[in-house]
């Protein structure tokens, strides 16, 4: 698998980012669904990287600077042509070491409270992130979950 900084350009991945919008509309209320769309992706305090699998468009995922030593997981998404194959861990692997380069000392996300997302809590616990309070702009949500992982 190879993970790569991406602009944002190719329809494959404005594909992969309108499926995961659509999906979490789906499973949320519009109130509580915070995923960026494209135009936020492209903030200059967000990377955003996607996965391929040969040529083809595996997944994707993005860390926002929150600044003060901190970054926040957004838009994590599997193509549903390779789930349950590692994209998720490859891709929240290399958000995490891109976050340790940078010095931050904390990463932390929001997401989905539904069974819908039992993988993605169990891939984030699997990496260490510990079940936190909301942060920045969130507030408490029936819908959200938050997690947090410290960056020795």
């Amino acid at each position: 698998m190879r993970i790569v900084v991406d602009d944002l350009s190719s329809p494959e991945v404005q594909a992969l980012l309108a499926e995961h919008l659509a999906g979490m509309h789906a499973t949320s209320p519009p109130e509580s669904v915070h995923a960026l769309d494209l135009s936020g992706l492209r903030g200059p305090d967000v990377t955003f990287l996607a996965a391929y699998d040969g040529r083809s468009l595996a997944g994707c995922g993005a860390v926002k600077d929150l600044g003060g030593g901190r970054g926040e997981v957004k838009s994590m998404r599997t193509a549903s042509t390779h789930l349950r194959r590692g994209v998720a861990a490859a891709v929240l692997s290399e958000l995490i070491a891109t976050a340790r380069r940078r010095g931050w000392t904390e990463l932390l996300l929001e997401t989905g409270s539904t069974p819908d997302f039992a993988p993605a809590h169990a891939l984030y616990v699997r990496f260490g992130f510990e079940e936190c309070g909301p942060f920045g702009d969130y507030a408490l949500d029936e819908f959200s979950r938050f997690y947090r992982l410290g960056l020795p």
